[in-house]
Order: structure tokens, then C-alpha cells, then sequence
């Protein structure tokens, strides 16, 4: 009760313990099953007046069965003497408010759930008295098209004339050119509904005028001006019925297995994870996480250690939650089979479903989001950022000398040889996962997909339905001589002309990591600059063998290019704009970052675009992103480079904790000033994320530190091997070995992007597939292995 944060029945007495706090509240929500009636039935429903704490219920028990009581207390450690609640005779009126504010709040979560916006829209004003022209337009069931461009996707109706015009930019997580927007300004006419979504029920409308969504209570009679009659329509992109083309239905079946029987799974590493609205993408990428053995060691493996020196507020400590997420997922605790008596009572009553509730990451959400503007909302996101946006934050944190991450990570080793010179020059880079190029070309079907394609366009030109779809059937060798084959470079610096040459680049692995991560590329632009997916069947391996691709150096007869630098040339019109970019990173030109952003390309990846080309406009931007939109850090939140030796904008004064998780020596220094030993200074920060008054409080509230002589000697010898390191730096810390590996795990996309559509996770435990959709675990029958986007391999011993 005095900093309000919570803990379950294990974690209580250590946090007691830890600080000294003595007084907590005891929060119960007590379950049973309501008292039958004469007839068999339940009692008639009457007001609760027993439930006071904005929870929520448990979905899966029927409210009409069930009956639900909370209960509150106060107690008082280390006697466990208990306090009931309310008793405000008995306790100081400062504790009853106290009390009574917690008893009354509103559940944070609430505020965060998206759908709580669904039924908050506004009545437009124009609806009552919207003009609509007398043009004599019509507009058919399906084969929609924007009247301005060739779009076929998030198209809207304007409600006056009857344009059919496409969308702004992930508006509706849809992409578009903003033609219906561009004609609102021209005419002036507001509202608009989108095609796809008409049903008997209503319609997504939006007004250009407000600038939001809104109601529309008459829109059945303005839909019908144009001869749309709600009552036979069905909500599915481009006014495409059941029976004329399915393009998603059957990929969301097979990846789900719907239509097969599963077995639901339970116990220690078979726990799933909530939805918390378009999060999956997140689950996903955490239960293959989890099921990395040296992932498992770190954190739920040192959970005493690293809940005993967790910061006081564990809610912003990136160990404590990897830590606590990690112990849901593999304990078993939150994945329990009903007692068979339960079954029996199910089956009596015909009503027997699995009962999978799964746990919820909403804390361990908000702390890995916290000030990223993509992974902080409730948009859907892209797995394989997310996958090195983890990455990042698991080096940042390392915990000791350990550091999990480590397993992903591999050197690359570039080969770029000058076309005119003949000259090479081979660099190094780290990566953490294998980008393959889906090679469209080698389709072993080429004869069906051109008849599919000749039929579409013909039912299109006739307005018949549609054919079903077909899938291109890529081989996997494919797609990996794809990645190995030269890659021309138009703007290579040559060092032996001193100027800008064509070059072909080869990559190679320097290292082969311990777990290999693949990407298959199934995401692009197209020419209108509209995201698309390839709809591919890959026949990725079981057992792959990439040995071939390992890196061979200098090659007798080759001759390396002279180690000289480019001269940094910035052009004369936009020499002081990049001066006073540096300076003052407030500058940076938003219009140019709006325009990458309505792209798709991530907010902050776009700001550090525009930034380090020195606002030199969106089209040298563009190019920039192009270059690095495959590095780890793409899209994590812009940092300004300091400039004349000032401090970096985007940290604190003293800087922020490196990749190498060593604080700055100048904030290790004001703390060991005061009297703290060296190694609680720099695990205080460690634990604060270097942050100084946090440290502080962290080193008051861990009096007991000293006394771990292990763990002391552990940091001290991890903080000097860091001293040492950086007098002396090591190459960077990979895992070579053998380039055999086996197939262990694979997270599968469905829906035409990745700011849309659902993730789920196969995983192999035990010697079967089991799938991981969301709270639902269940062994695997069909495990789509050629349908999946990203896939984790484990190195055989050699």
C-alpha cells in the first residue's frame, strides 16, 4: 500500500523482505456455480452487489451458470494479521481512503482495449440532410475499381455522386493513394462509406468534414440511391461473395488447421498467450523465444537472482518481465487439464469445449513498446521487426556475463568488386536472422498460374465470379541460390578510381550462429507503391545444410581495393541546413517523414531518414531507407549524433547503456563519488537502464548486496573484462560452427500484409508439432511447413 504494486502469492514475502513494506491489500474474486432452481435452471438473475473490482470474467464460464464474489483485506506482514474490507472503524481514515480509491479505480487495461472505441461513434451532421445527385449512378455487387488509379482494395463510396475512390494510406490497415480524400477537397462533398463493409448491420462510414468515422442512421436509404440494397450485402473485400473467389480463406485454414480435430495440450511449456488486440504478432515471436534452452537459463532459470535485485518498480526492469513472461509460459502453472470430474459434468451437459484461458502480456507489452510508435499501438504489426526489436533490447540488458541473444547472431562477410577496376574489398557486418528472396521465377506451376491469371482478367472484363485462387510452388534451392547469386551496386565507392563506380556484391556467412533465423520475403511494393504478398508455398526443409555458403576471403589472384574513405560531399544548397540539422534536430523537415510514413515504412526509421540526409527532401530519404532498411535497428526510435562534442538528443546527459550493457564511466563515477563500491554503481544502472536517480533508489533498497560475494565477484570481473574490452576491442561474439541445421519452430503470416491479417507459431516438442494460436495450444496434425514466414533452425552437433 505504499507504492501500489502488485505481486502473487510467491513473490509477496520477497518483496516484503526486499523493502521492508509491511502493509498490503488482498484482492480474491471467489467463482462457484449458482444454486439451481425448483425446475432444474438457475435462480432468476439478480443484481451482483457482491462484485466491486473492475476485473475481467472468465469468458469461458457461462454467466448464466456462474455467480461471482470479491473479496478484499488488509494484511499486515510478516504476521499475516488480516484486515477485512471495508472497516473504517477500525483503520485511520488515511488508510480508508486509501483503500477505497484502489477498491473503485478503473482497471488501466480498459482504457488500452480498442474495443471499447466501437461503440463511442458520433452521429455525422451531414447525415440528416446529405445532397445527393441525381446522376443515374449505379453501383454493382463487386469488381470495384478507384475511378482514378487501378486499385481494387479499400475503396470508399462517396455518398453524394457515387465516386468510387481509394483510401488514404493505412487507413483501416489498408494502403491506398488517397483519391477519396483528394475528392472531398475538390468537391466538398463529406461523407463516404467503404465498400466491403455493407452488411444488414450497418457500414464503416467516415467523414472528410469531422475528420473521424461516424454514424449514419440513414444510410440505408443513401445507399440505395445508388441502387445498394443493405439487406442482401456481405461484408468481404471488393464486394466479393463466397462463391466467386476465396484469396485468404484457404491460407487462414490450413495455417490455423481449421477443420481437423486438435488436441488441446497442457503442462510446462505448453501455455498460450491472450490476444490483446492484433498482439499475436507478439506471442508468436515470444513462444519461439521461450523455446531456446539458452533463453530459458537466462531468465527463468536465474528468476530468484533477478527478481532479488530487480529495481522497486519491476514494472520498468526488461529482466523482470522477459523473467516473469518466461516463468508463464514454461511452469505449467496457467496451463492445468480439467479434473476428470469436471469432463464428466461437461459431457452430461453436452456444453464439453477446452478450456485453454492462456496468460495475459499486457505488462510485458507495454514495457518492450514503451516510446515505439509502431509497437505501442494496436495495429498489427511485422514479426520479423518485432524479432529484432527484442533482439536490441536483450543486448541492451544483458544479464552478467550471459547474453542469449547470442545464439542468433552471425558475421556476414561482403564481397564488392569494382566493374572497372576488377578490384575487391571485403568488410564484415553482424546480423541475426537470413533474408530469403522469394525467386517467383523458378514457380514449378508457371502453366497454372498463367491460366488462373488469363481467367481472372476475363470473369473480371465479364463480371463473373472469379476463379479460386492458385499458389505458386517455389523450391526452396530456389530461393537460396537467389540469396548467394551477385547483386549489382550502382553507387559503389571505388577507392582505386577516388570516385562513384558500378560494383557487384556477393554476401557470405563469416560465422554460421548456433540457432539460424529465416526470413522468406514475402512482402513487397509494388509499382504503385501498394504493399503486397506473395501468395508462395515454399518447400522449406527439415534438414538444411548451408555449409556451402560459407566465406572463403581473399582469394589468390584477387587484388583488395586501397583503405580509403570517401570524402564527405554535401552539396552547397544544403550545407548549412545539415549544420543547423545537427544542431537543432527540431528542424527536421516533418512534410518529408509524412511522405516515407504514407509509404509504410515505420515513423521513426523515417525520421532517421530525413535526418541523415540532411532534409534534402523525401526522394534522398527514400533512398537511404533503401539502403539500411534491413539493419536490426531499422525502425527503433531516432537518437541524434551529437554535434562539437555536445551530448546525444536522444538520451540523457550521460549517455545511454551500450550494446555491450556497460554504463557510462562519467555516471559510474558520480556514484561511486558518494561512497558506493564500483560494482553496486554499475549494477544499479544495469538495472535502471542507466538511469542515475534510479540507480540510486536501486542501491537503498538492496542493502543486502554486499553480501552476495558470488554475485559481486561476478559483476566486478564482468565490469572489468568491459574495461578491458574496451581498451582492447574483440571481434564481435558469435557461436561458429557447423552450417547443418534442423527445423525446430516456424511463426506463419495470414492476410495481404503485415499490418494486417494474423500470426500463429508451430513449435516442435517431445518429437511432434504443436501449434500455438493465441491462448489456444494444441497438438499439430497438418503443420503447413511450406506456408510459413519465419523459421528458426538449431545447428546439429557435428
Amino acid at each position: 500500500m505504499n507504492t501500489f504494486l502488485a505481486f502473487g502469492r510467491e513473490h509477496v514475502e520477497r518483496h516484503f523482505r526486499k523493502t521492508g513494506q509491511s502493509v498490503y491489500m488482498h484482492l480474491k474474486r471467489h467463482v462457484r456455480e449458482k444454486v439451481k432452481g425448483a425446475s432444474g435452471g438457475a435462480l432468476p438473475k439478480r443484481r451482483n452487489s457482491k462484485m466491486f473490482l473492475d476485473l475481467d470474467t472468465d469468458d469461458d464460464l457461462n454467466s448464466d451458470d456462474y455467480e461471482y464474489e470479491d473479496e478484499a483485506k488488509l494484511v499486515i506482514f510478516p504476521d499475516h494479521y488480516e484486515i477485512a474490507l471495508p472497516n473504517i472503524e477500525e483503520l485511520p481514515a488515511l488508510v480508508t481512503i486509501a483503500c477505497d480509491a484502489v477498491l473503485n479505480s478503473k482497471s488501466p487495461y480498459r482504457k488500452q482495449d480498442p474495443d471499447t472505441w466501437e461503440n463511442e461513434l458520433p452521429v455525422s451532421k451531414h447525415a440528416s440532410n446529405l445532397t445527393q445527385l441525381d446522376n443515374g449512378v449505379r453501383i454493382p455487387p463487386s469488381g470495384w475499381k478507384c475511378a482514378r488509379c487501378d486499385l481494387r482494395e479499400n475503396l470508399w463510396l462517396n455518398l453524394t455522386d457515387g465516386s468510387v475512390l481509394c483510401g488514404k494510406w493505412f487507413f483501416d490497415s489498408s494502403g491506398g493513394n488517397g483519391h477519396a480524400l483528394e475528392h472531398y477537397r475538390d468537391m466538398g462533398y463529406p461523407l463516404a462509406v467503404k465498400l466491403g463493409t455493407i452488411t444488414p448491420d450497418g457500414a464503416d462510414v467516415y467523414s472528410f468534414q469531422e475528420e473521424e468515422p461516424v454514424l449514419d442512421p440513414h444510410l440505408a436509404k443513401h445507399l440505395a440511391h445508388f441502387g445498394i440494397d443493405m439487406l442482401h450485402m456481405h461484408g468481404t473485400e471488393n464486394g466479393l461473395r463466397d462463391n466467386d473467389i476465396k484469396p485468404r480463406v484457404s491460407e487462414w485454414e490450413v495455417i490455423q488447421e481449421t477443420g481437423t480435430k486438435l488436441k488441446p495440450m497442457y503442462g510446462p511449456g505448453y501455455t498460450g498467450l491472450k490476444n490483446l488486440g492484433n498482439s499475436c504478432y507478439l506471442s508468436s515471436v515470444m513462444q519461439a523465444i521461450f523455446s531456446i534452452p539458452e533463453f530459458q537459463r537466462a531468465y527463468v532459470g536465474n528468476l530468484p537472482r533477478i527478481f532479488d535485485y530487480s529495481p522497486l518498480d519491476p514494472t520498468q526492469d526488461f529482466n523482470t518481465q522477459m523473467t516473469k513472461l518466461g516463468h508463464g509460459l514454461l511452469s505449467g502453472q496457467y496451463s492445468k487439464p480439467p479434473v476428470k470430474s469436471e469432463l464428466i459434468e461437461q459431457v452430461m451437459k453436452e456444453e464439453h469445449k477446452p478450456q485453454q484461458n492462456g496468460i495475459s502480456p499486457r505488462m510485458f507489452k507495454a514495457f518492450v513498446s514503451k516510446s515505439h510508435p509502431e509497437f505501442s499501438s494496436n495495429r498489427q504489426q511485422d514479426a520479423q521487426e518485432f524479432f529484432l526489436h527484442l533482439v536490441n533490447l536483450v543486448e541492451r540488458n544483458r544479464i552478467g556475463s550471459e547474453n542469449p541473444s547470442d545464439v542468433f547472431r552471425f558475421l556476414v562477410e561482403e564481397r564488392i568488386q569494382c566493374c572497372q577496376t576488377r578490384k575487391v574489398r571485403y568488410t564484415e557486418r553482424v546480423d541475426y536472422l537470413m533474408q530469403l528472396p522469394v525467386a517467383m521465377e523458378a514457380a514449378t506451376n508457371k502453366d497454372e498460374l498463367i491460366a488462373y491469371e488469363l481467367t481472372r482478367r476475363e470473369a473480371e472484363a465479364n463480371r463473373r465470379p472469379l476463379p479460386e485462387l492458385v499458389r505458386a510452388k517455389i523450391p526452396f534451392s530456389a530461393c537460396l541460390q537467389a540469396f548467394s547469386e551477385p547483386e549489382n551496386v550502382d553507387d559503389f565507392w571505388s577507392s582505386a578510381l577516388q570516385a562513384k563506380s558500378a560494383g557487384v556484391k556477393t554476401s557470405r556467412f563469416a560465422s554460421f550462429p548456433e540457432y539460424l533465423v529465416v526470413q522468406i520475403k514475402k512482402f513487397t511494393f509494388g509499382l504503385d507503391w501498394v504493399p503486397k504478398k506473395f501468395d508462395v508455398s515454399v518447400d522449406m526443409p527439415d534438414l538444411l545444410d548451408i555449409n556451402h555458403l560459407r566465406a572463403r576471403g581473399l582469394q589468390p589472384g584477387e587484388e583488395e581495393l586501397p583503405d580509403i574513405s570517401p570524402p564527405i560531399v554535401i552539396p552547397d544548397d544544403s550545407k548549412d541546413r545539415l549544420m543547423n540539422q545537427l544542431i537543432d534536430p527540431s528542424d527536421i523537415d516533418e512534410s518529408s517523414v509524412m511522405q516515407l510514413a504514407e509509404m509504410g515504412f515505420p515513423l521513426e526509421a523515417c525520421r532517421k531518414a530525413v535526418y541523415f540526409t540532411g532534409n534534402m527532401g523525401a526522394e534522398v530519404a527514400f533512398n537511404w531507407i533503401i539502403v539500411h532498411m534491413e539493419e536490426p535497428d531499422f525502425a527503433e526510435p531516432l537518437t541524434m549524433p551529437g554535434y562539437g562534442g555536445a551530448a546525444s538528443a536522444g538520451a540523457s546527459v550521460f549517455g545511454a547503456t551500450g550494446l555491450d550493457n556497460q554504463p557510462p564511466e562519467e555516471i559510474v563515477a558520480i556514484i561511486t563519488s558518494m561512497g558506493f563500491h564500483r560494482n553496486q554503481a554499475v549494477q544499479a544502472l544495469r538495472a535502471t537502464d542507466s538511469n542515475l536517480e534510479r540507480a540510486l533508489d536501486w542501491i537503498f533498497s538492496h542493502p543486502e548486496f554486499e553480501e552476495d560475494s558470488d554475485f559481486v565477484i561476478e559483476m566486478e570481473n564482468n565490469a572489468n573484462a568491459n574495461i578491458i574490452s574496451e581498451a582492447k576491442p574483440e571481434g564481435p561474439r558469435v557461436k561458429d560452427g557447423s552450417g547443418m541445421y534442423e527445423l525446430f519452430a516456424f511463426i506463419s503470416h495470414m492476410g495481404t500484409s503485415t499490418m494486417s491479417g494474423h500470426y500463429v507459431c508451430h513449435i516442435k516438442k517431445e518429437g511432434r508439432w504443436v501449434i500455438y494460436n493465441d491462448h489456444k495450444v494444441c497438438a499439430s496434425e497438418r503443420p503447413p511447413k511450406d506456408l510459413g514466414y519465419i523459421y528458426f533452425y538449431r545447428r546439429i552437433p557435428s
